[in-house]
């Protein structure tokens, strides 16, 4: 996408309040109720399978493991964000300089969704729908470019594939 569709967009969204609040509340709750569901899962599987099993151990350590990798990559590449190359105000309220790329929400929530994916295949399922739905909003929101959630979506795919089916 280009300068010009990201300030569309965001004019868009900002133009009534229904759709400013719409898109701030997909912004902010749909990545709430991910991380909602992920900690409840974590004293599950606790509680079931016992905190030295493999199952609670992998659930817990390559999201964890995935989410600082991601932070460290963040932090060396530092590519500005779409409101700082375009210069424009984004619908949801962010004053984040640069670590755009990947985008860390997206990567977290496909992780989280490769690892429901790993312990149970219908909530995976759901899970990864609302990954991608996270994505979206990151976009739709302003806030990453579309290679940040591409790749965000690639890299949590990618080492929950490794991580929790392949190794």
């Amino acid at each position: 996408m280009k300068g010009e569709n990201y300030r569309e967009m965001s004019a868009y969204f900002s133009q009534t309040k229904a759709r400013n609040t719409t898109i701030k509340a997909l912004h902010d709750v749909l990545p709430l109720v991910m991380y909602i569901f992920y900690p409840v899962q974590l004293i599950i599987l606790a509680v079931n399978e016992g905190l030295g099993s493999e199952v609670f151990l992998r659930f817990t350590l390559i999201p964890l493991c995935t989410l600082i990798l991601v932070t460290i990559v963040r932090a060396i590449i530092n590519a500005k964000r779409p409101y700082e190359v375009y210069n424009y105000t984004p619908p949801v309220s962010k004053k984040t300089a640069g670590k755009s790329f990947p985008s860390r929400h997206t990567v977290c929530a496909f992780i989280i969704a490769m690892a429901f994916l790993y312990i149970q295949t219908r909530i995976g399922v759901i899970m990864l729908f609302l990954a991608a739905a996270i994505g979206v909003t990151r976009v739709l929101s302003g806030v990453h470019f579309i290679r940040d959630v591409v790749s965000g979506a690639a890299i949590g795919v990618l080492i929950g594939v490794l991580g929790f089916f392949v190794f």
